[in-house]
Formats: structure tokens, sequence, C-alpha cells
């Protein structure tokens, strides 16, 4: 297939994205809401000439925002434009770069070559820099159609997706083929990528770039205030972060089961999406559990057993206020999140064996012995309680960690400067 073909049924493919839109409106509203943006109508009013910056989601958002805080240290003259596909990333970058006067953002526009070609006349950037591996044919071509260098930063090609694009050798090649720079995490992918059409001398291995996250020491000295306030610091608290569908009934499974030998355990439990954060209380109370919702400023008694963690942007802080964490996606066949968020902040981790999304990050904590993975409740139960029963076996894991993260920074510093050097 040909970008022309994948045009034409991208074109045809129409009214299945208008229902699809209109499925996920109705479980999240939201999805309703600045539909223009998605074919570059009514897009809002942009500083021109700046930096290009595309974040699917939540996650990719997330990994973003360090080299995003990077480029406005290095760059004060430039305007950077922020873009993504859904709302719950919509709404992180908005509250990660509130103050910011020089981030400006939108929906990316679905990859019809005039969406795409209104969306680059409209923000006239000098380069756009791609986050992990969403590819888009017609943004890329409409790039290097205006002389845009684009940049594929932490990216990632599994076997499984490689294979599929793969498939498709007649778009995938003259597609790498047009971008500039694509700064692979491991040396494996490098090859996939090259294998696959992309220039040699356009892919380099620079690490992941969620290694270089830099907690900042106030987070830490808050979540000691806030369980002094809780009165929780003699508590064993442990959290369940980026839950899905099928993982919180595990989860409070679980919990049940380190309350027989530790009646004043905590829990934190995260629903990965918003949508979900109604439910996931509801099923909390239906289970028997004093809940509270973190949204609703309810202070956490003697008697709450579970904290629903049901706000956006505080994820780190809720991995701060606990002992231990369990990061989800992982119990169901989702593929995991990012395990490093945890081990930065110096907790053990623990997660589901399915971790294909981060099978190199996975394998590090695993060898290093920060990471121990469970397959249901009741081995869940069994690691959690180990770990609140041994703290030097805890503090041990937590030390791992960090030293993984440590010994594997650096890899924003390389990209940055492979930014500037396409800048120039």
């Amino acid at each position: 297939m040909n970008r022309t073909l994948y045009s034409i049924l991208f074109h045809l493919g129409l009214p299945l994205i208008a229902l699809r839109l209109w499925l996920r409106a109705r479980k999240a509203p939201a999805y309703a809401q600045r539909v223009g943006e998605r074919f570059a109508l009514g897009l809002p009013a942009m500083q021109r000439g700046g930096i290009w910056v595309h974040a699917v989601s939540v996650g990719e958002s997330i990994a973003a925002a360090p080299m995003i805080r990077a480029l406005l240290a290095r760059y004060p003259q430039l305007p950077i434009t922020v873009t993504c596909m859904t709302p719950t990333g919509s709404e992180r970058i908005q509250s990660l770069f509130a103050n910011e006067p020089r981030v400006q953002h939108c929906y990316l526009p679905y990859d019809f070559p005039w969406a795409a070609a209104r969306f680059l006349d409209h923000v006239q950037p000098k380069i756009g820099v791609i986050m992990e591996t969403e590819l888009w044919p017609n943004h890329i071509h409409q790039c290097a159609k205006r002389g845009i260098a684009t940049v594929l930063a932490n990216a990632r090609l599994s076997e499984r997706s490689a294979r599929g694009y793969g498939r498709f050798a007649g778009l995938t090649r003259p597609m790498l083929a047009e971008m500039s720079l694509i700064a692979v995490q491991t040396e494996t992918e490098a090859q996939r990528f090259r294998d696959l059409g992309a220039r040699p001398e356009c892919v380099t291995v620079t690490g992941s770039i969620k290694f270089d996250l830099t907690i900042d020491p106030q987070l830490l000295a808050s979540a000691i205030e806030q369980r002094k306030q809780w009165q929780t610091l003699a508590r064993p608290v442990w959290i369940a972060a980026s839950t899905h569908a099928g993982e919180d009934e595990v989860v409070l499974a679980a919990h049940r089961a380190v309350m027989e030998s530790h009646p004043d355990a905590l829990l934190i439990l995260v629903p990965r999406h918003p949508e979900r954060f109604s439910s996931v209380f509801e099923l909390s109370q239906q289970q028997g559990f004093m809940s509270v919702r973190r949204s609703t400023g309810e202070s956490v008694t003697h008697g709450t057993s579970v904290l629903v963690g049901d706000t956006m942007g505080e994820l780190l802080f809720l991995y701060a206020l606990a002992d231990l964490a369990f990061v989800g996606g992982s119990l169901v066949p989702n593929g995991g999140h990012n395990l490093l968020e945890p081990a930065a902040l110096g907790k053990p981790v623990l997660s589901g064996p399915h971790l294909f999304n981060f099978l190199e990050i996975a394998a590090m904590l695993r060898n290093s012995g920060a990471l121990e993975e469970v397959s249901d409740s009741a081995e869940l139960a069994a690691a959690v309680r180990r770990l609140i029963d041994q703290p030097e076996r805890a503090k041990k894991m937590a030390d791992a960690g960090l030293a993984v993260m440590k010994a594997n920074q650096g890899a924003l510093q390389k990209l940055l400067d492979g930014i500037a050097r396409l800048l120039q």
C-alpha cells in the first residue's frame, strides 16, 4: 500500500472515525468537545515558528515533560506547540504547563493530507518531535514537503509492531526515509527501524528518556506532611496505580488478604482512565471497604482502608504517599505502564506478567532485584505482606531501582543534542 491508497482508505473510513468518537464520547463526554480540532478546523490562535511536540496520550505526555522543559530553557525565544489525541492527554498537558505561556496546545488533526497541511500552515514549526512510535504518513510527508525536520523521540518498536509495519512496506519505507532523526531506546529497535527503511545515518541509540525523570524533593516532603495529617505514618500504605478493567477486583481481593495480618493497611487505588473513577469507587464500597475519593478532599481516617485516586496530574504524589507500588495494565494483557516513576521515588515495584510495552526496562529492574512480578491476587497479597513485614527487603528493592535509574540516565541530553543539530 502506498500513501495515496492509504489516504483514500482513510477518507472512506470517515464514518467509522465518527462512530468511534461518538462511542467514546458516551463513556468519556470530553471526546465530544473540540471535535473541529481533529479536522484542523477552529484551531486556537498560535504563536508560529517554534517546536511542535506530539505526545499521543497521558503516558507520552509525562515522558515528554522533561524534554519540553529542557527545550523551553534552551530556546527561550521559541514557542512550543504540544499536541495529543486524547482528552486525558490534553488535560495532563494543560495541568503540566498551566504556568508556561510559551506552551500552546491543541489536538493533532487526523492524518488526512489536507488536515495535516492546514495544521502545519497554522503552526509553521521549525521542527516536529514525535514521542515514541506515533507515526502518521501524511503528517510526516507534509513536514518533508515544507522542509520541516521530523524527530522520532524515545522511539520504541516491538517485534510485533515491526512485522505490522513491514506488511505495508510501500507506505512505511518512504515515510521512515523522510524522517530526520530516529532516537531509539535500544540497538535491537534501531535495527528494526533500519530494516524497515529508515536511513541508517538518521537512526541513533539514545536509551530511554524515561530514566531522566527528576523528582522534586518538595514532592516527598509534601507526601510526608500529608501522611502526618492523616496519621498514617505508622500504617502500611501501598498503591495500585494505572489499573485497567479486570484488575481492580484482583487488587481489592489482595488488599482484603493483606488486612488479615495488617488490619490497618491502607490501599491507594488509582484507575488509569477517568471514566472508571466512579465505578471503581463503587466497587470498593460494595466489597465492604471503608473508601474515600481523593477528589472530594475528604480526609483519610483511622477507619479508611481504600483511598481511590480519582484526580488528574497527581500520580507521582500518590506514589510518594505509598511504601510500595503495584503498577497496573500488567495483570491483564495491556502491556503495562511506566515502572520507572515509582522506582525514581524509591519504592519497591510490583507488577503483573504482561509487560510487553516495557520489556527492556522491566528486564533491567527485574535483573537488579527492583521488580517482582505476580500473576494473581494471592501472589500480590503475599508480595505486599512480605514487603511490609521485611522493611530491609523493601529498602533493598528500592535502592536497586534508584541505581537502575541513575545508571541509565543521559538519553535526554543525547536527544536534545540531536534536536539542536537539526535546528541549526
